[in-house]
């Protein structure tokens, strides 16, 4: 079950980013290590992630809704032999992912909550 759909933004200063995504966009703060998360207050699975240079990142995320989910589109994807660009990983901060290249080379963060 997909849960939510993330666009990624690049953040050349985090600072500012989350001052535009804030105050001017009215999207509150969920996360800020390692990555600038952003929610609507109204509509929390509206979400921007935005990444600081030098961070694995992807165009898009899709939240797959369980690790099991997780490992599942992951071994789709081998079988397939699409290439994946982030291994499939335990983050400390709570997600199980993995990053692929679709066939038309947008990098696509597959991804779920461990709890």
């Amino acid at each position: 079950m997909i849960t939510r759909i993330i666009p990624y933004a690049g953040g050349r200063d985090l600072d500012a980013s989350r001052d535009f995504y804030v105050d001017v966009l009215g999207l509150e703060v969920t996360m800020t290590d390692p990555v600038l998360g952003l929610r609507s207050p109204d509509t929390p699975a509206a979400q921007v992630i935005v990444t600081p240079p030098g961070t694995p990142s992807a165009d898009l995320g899709i939240d797959v809704g369980t690790p099991a989910a997780v490992d599942q589109a992951h071994a789709e994807v081998r079988r397939r032999g699409l290439r994946v660009t982030y291994p499939l990983t335990d983050e400390p901060w709570g997600v199980r992912r993995f990053f692929v290249e679709d066939p038309g080379g947008t990098v696509v963060n597959v991804l779920a909550h461990l709890s």
